[in-house]
């Protein structure tokens, strides 16, 4: 369900609540009055129960789940909101006879409706300029074939190859990219915050990094690709991860030294769950950089950097 839709399932709600009220007032009893001298008045308009407004209507998914308790008169109150402080799932939502309630129905249906946007929805043109991002594409034409063909989104087209070349230093320490994944949502909401906390920490380490790349239409292991073309030392992807119904909003970084086509997923590190509920940006750009960092020094990430 788009923003469109939600709308309007909102408006149609509130226009049966505007009527029951209307004819309820209808149909109340008289009281008679004590007679008053007419006087002449303009006519005044007619109650409408259709409710039509062109306001935006409050964001349902700005209220914060961990402080809502929808449960009437629960026997442990403080014990209920204890418990919920500590995870963002759905609980103490309370019913409505045998349904949930409106609220919750409704804020579910908008989470998904974020979802549905995130994994959909381009990253801006305007943003990726703003971000100074040099952008390149993998083989997927659009969405529909980057979801249908996961194959197609790590591989890059010869002329693309050659824009990588002439945009990247060869065999840096360092080749920061970004790819939209699957949320849009996650890049703009997390990627001005965490690129500076990365660039910083890593010039507090000595090290530098050239041009940042955007890849739209990105999986995973497309930098797999780009490390055999940069035959940088150590490669780390910025990617909007699948969202879920708590956040469209979260990124992970996928890092590794020295990565090649096809080599073990086990190679990989990851630091996931970075959004504003999770891992602030700026906190896990401090600690991408630091493992960056002990990467370089002994020369491998993944399993065999815990080893």
């Amino acid at each position: 369900m788009n923003e469109k839709d939600l709308k309007s399932m909102i408006e149609s709600i509130l226009a049966d609540m505007v009527g029951d009220k209307v004819k309820e007032t209808a149909q109340a009893p008289q009281v008679a009055a004590t007679p008053q001298p007419v006087t002449t008045a303009p006519a005044q308009p007619v109650a409408s129960a259709t409710v039509v407004s062109d306001e935006i209507l409050d964001d349902i998914t700005e209220i914060d789940l961990r402080k809502l308790l929808l449960v009437e008169d629960p026997e442990d109150r403080e014990g209920y909101l204890k418990m919920k402080e500590k995870t963002p799932a759905r609980l103490g939502v309370g019913r409505a006879g045998t349904r949930y309630k409106t609220i919750t129905s409704l804020r579910f249906r908008a989470d998904h409706a974020a979802a549905q946007d995130a994994v959909f929805s381009y990253v801006s043109e305007e943003f990726i300029k703003e971000m100074n991002l040099v952008p390149v594409q993998t083989l997927c034409v659009d969405k529909d074939q980057y979801i249908t063909r996961p194959d197609l989104g790590r591989q890059f087209s010869d002329e693309t190859i050659a824009t990588i070349k002439a945009n990247t230093q060869n065999k840096a320490k360092v080749q920061i990219m970004v790819g939209d994944g699957l949320s849009s949502a996650a890049i703009e909401a997390n990627l001005r915050n965490i690129i500076p906390a990365i660039t910083q920490g890593l010039k507090m380490y000595g090290l530098e990094t050239g041009n940042i790349l955007f890849v739209k239409h990105c999986r995973v292991p497309a930098m797999d690709v780009i490390g055999d073309v940069t035959e940088a030392d150590v490669v780390c992807l910025l990617v909007g991860e699948r969202p879920g119904l708590v956040t469209a909003e979260s990124m992970s970084a996928y890092i590794a030294y020295k990565p090649t086509v096809g080599m073990p997923e086990a190679r990989r590190s990851v630091i996931s769950n970075i959004h504003s509920g999770g891992t602030p940006a700026v906190e896990a750009g401090a600690h991408i950089a630091e493992m960056i960092k002990n990467m370089l020094e002994r020369k491998a990430s993944g399993i065999d950097l815990k080893n």
